[in-house]
């Protein structure tokens, strides 16, 4: 055979030459067929392949022809053919390598039988396929820019909050475009699991900022979380509250493994389009900086976001001052004005007196002023006011700023006891591990009081009521109550009250009493609500039963803006009524009560924008008592006006020693020797 002749058939197999090494010749009557390579035969010395002429496929072109019989062909053939030079051999290597196979002639623009086909649903359902791809980026995209742009409080959370270009997006996305593959897979995924934890304690802040109008504190709050299972299960049981723990855990760990993939999908397709992910990252870029120069807003907020930089930078600002607030609060607590004033010089105002401090949870500002809320409550207060007036009491209220909103009384109650400002955690362990003197203490140092603790609200436990100086604390296990719960409150207040005159203050004592009372009725919730009962029909607490299963159910309550409000006044009044039904019912001439509020209520019935305010009021019927405090300036009556004084909470303390002191009004300590403690 002619080397011509072998060329046009050598150029007319290598048209069906795969990557798998097969030749595929194009045949007139059927689909092209595979073909084995054929070892040449005579002087190919090399082990150079051949192929069989065009001559042989034809022969053997039918749809029944095997490669068995195409085989021998190209055998055959090979007898008669010229060695063939090593250039053309080369050619025909580099065909068969899978990386540069290149398909001409009738089989362009086709895939060659040899390449791999996909199989499954992909291959399938392309359409499908392709959409489910782009479906799955484009979530990914979102979820990460949700990451990234979402707020911190409820009511920022609308779709103007997401309508901005996140500096960090750009940045994050330069970053894996100049990365390797390994490195930009491993950074993709811990940048995922870094923006999960930062959602993760966004969502904290939303939830703090609803209920305790702050933010939530990465150093001192965790242990808040077993106080938010424990509400849980006192306001929808404990298998709802199980329920609920589980989820959150798992949606947790669903945030923060959903947003690596979500990292990793966003790198993986900016790697398979490198110029276009770069033309993109480079014009985002530009309108990011152009629109930061030019101060562009949307919706109040800056186009050219930052605000998770801003956060980052926010959090690590906080929790350094955090650790820098224990150092120095530390040495705040450890000076006392009255640390060591002799009890001989304390209260000389009030002996004898019967003396009740009393908390009524959740009892704010906007329970007086909220239009929604005051009516019912300014109508309780008033008629209070009156009813008291007439047994020959007589009152004087004031505002004071708590240290605490929505939630954590005991920050509340420290801070009016202590005169210190308790705002945390960190601040409450503090000062109740020292010796800090707490307005109750200042009663047991006089030892002309027998003081005790009635606290419905505490469950276990409680150390802390030996730094109060109380002497004998009575708690949820201790008051006798056999009737049901009332959501998160474990008793009526009417009945904690009837529990205290059984227990303490209807006995026969060598001392006046002096009582921290905490009333837990108001807590939120706020359903069901007790009612009020003629006295001797409290008992044991057992015909609440029927109380209980008549009230609202929790859920019905709390998720309803308008019914959480009525609910919430409601409960105002019956504790109020309580408190004020119990002094005159079992008070008498040298009854002196004080009683205030804890906090504000949430923000879903106190508002987003509302004061810390709550009202502070004294109760007395010896007016002697009430002249000492008249230059403070605190309106008559249980109902203080707007334009009441407002204090800080903390202030509270020295200011009630100065007034019950020997030398009132003469300063905020009577002359007395002064240490370091």
């Amino acid at each position: 055979m002619s080397r011509q002749s072998s060329s046009r058939q050598r150029s007319e197999t290598d048209k069906g030459t795969t990557e798998e090494g097969l030749t595929e010749g194009p045949s007139p009557e059927g689909p092209p067929e595979r073909t084995p390579d054929v070892p040449a035969q005579g002087r190919d010395d090399a082990g150079e392949r051949d192929t069989a002429p065009a001559q042989a496929a034809d022969t053997d072109s039918s749809a029944g022809t095997d490669t068995g019989a195409v085989a021998d062909t190209g055998a055959g053939a090979g007898h008669d053919q010229s060695p063939e030079p090593s250039g053309e051999a080369e050619e025909v290597e580099e065909a068969e390598d899978p990386e540069e196979t290149t398909v001409t002639g009738p089989l362009a623009g086709t895939v060659p039988d040899a390449v791999p086909v996909p199989k499954g649903w992909r291959a399938k359902y392309p359409v499908v396929a392709r959409t489910v791809a782009w479906t799955v980026t484009g979530l990914s995209l979102a979820l990460v820019f949700t990451a990234l742009l979402l707020p911190t409080k409820l009511t920022l959370v609308e779709p103007s909050a997401f309508m901005r270009i996140p500096v960090e997006g750009i940045f994050g996305a330069t970053l894996l475009l100049m990365l390797p593959t390994v490195a930009r897979r491993v950074v993709a995924v811990l940048a995922g699991v870094a923006l999960g934890a930062l959602t993760i304690l966004n969502l904290l802040d939303i939830g703090f900022n609803e209920f305790l109008g702050r933010g939530f504190n990465v150093v001192l709050d965790w242990i808040l979380l077993d106080d938010a299972e424990s509400y849980l299960k006192d306001s929808l049981g404990e298998t709802a509250a199980t329920v609920a723990v589980i989820g959150v855990v798992v949606l947790a760990v669903a945030v923060l493994a959903l947003m690596a993939l979500a990292v990793l999908r966003v790198s993986n397709v900016m790697a398979r389009n490198t110029a276009v992910a770069t033309r993109t990252t480079l014009v985002l870029g530009t309108v990011w900086v152009m629109c930061a120069a030019l101060g562009v807003q949307v919706a109040g907020a800056p186009f050219a976001s930052r605000s998770t930089t801003a956060l980052v930078q926010d959090r690590a600002e906080r929790v350094r001052k955090t650790l820098k607030d224990e150092r120095e609060f530390a040495k705040v607590a450890a000076v006392d004005t009255y640390g060591d004033t002799p009890g001989d010089q304390l209260l000389t105002g009030l002996r004898g007196k019967d003396m009740m401090i009393t908390f009524i949870e959740s009892y704010g500002r906007s329970a007086i002023e909220d239009p929604a809320i005051a009516p019912g409550v300014d109508k309780t207060l008033k008629n209070a006011t009156k009813r008291l007036s007439k047994a020959g009491f007589a009152s004087k209220s004031g505002w004071l700023t708590s240290a605490t909103y929505g939630g954590s009384s005991w920050l509340g109650h420290s801070t009016f006891l202590t005169g210190l400002w308790i705002d945390n955690q960190n601040r409450y362990r503090t000062v109740t591990a020292g010796d800090h003197m707490s307005i109750t203490r200042a009663f047991q140092r006089t030892g002309a009081w027998r003081t005790v603790g009635i606290m419905p609200g505490v469950t276990k436990g409680w150390p802390e009521g030996k730094f109060y100086g109380l002497d004998h604390v009575y708690d949820s296990r201790d008051l006798g109550y056999k009737g049901p719960k009332f959501s998160w409150s474990t008793m009526p207040d009417q009945y904690a009250l009837k529990a205290f005159q059984r227990l303490e203050h209807g006995k026969k004592h060598d001392k006046p009493l002096m009582s921290e009372i905490i009333l837990t009725s108001s807590h939120q919730p706020w359903a069901p609500i007790p009612k009020t009962i003629p006295w001797s029909q409290v008992g044991d607490g057992s015909v609440y039963k029927d109380i209980q299963k008549a009230g609202k159910k929790p859920a019905d309550v709390f998720t309803d803006p308008t019914k959480v409000k009525t609910e919430y006044g409601k409960s105002i009044q019956y504790s109020v009524n309580s408190l004020i039904d119990y002094v005159l019912k079992y008070g008498n001439k040298n009854t002196v009560l004080v009683f205030l509020g804890d906090h504000q209520p949430l923000a879903r019935v106190s508002g987003d924008n509302a004061s810390r305010d709550v009202p502070v009021a004294i109760v007395a019927h010896d007016k002697a008592v009430l002249d000492r405090i008249s230059h403070w300036g605190w309106d008559d009556g249980l109902m203080p006006g707007a334009k009441a004084p407002v204090w800080k909470m903390s202030s509270f303390r020295d200011r009630f020693l100065d007034a019950y002191g020997p030398n009132p009004g003469g300063g905020t300590a009577p002359a007395a020797p002064s240490a370091k403690r």
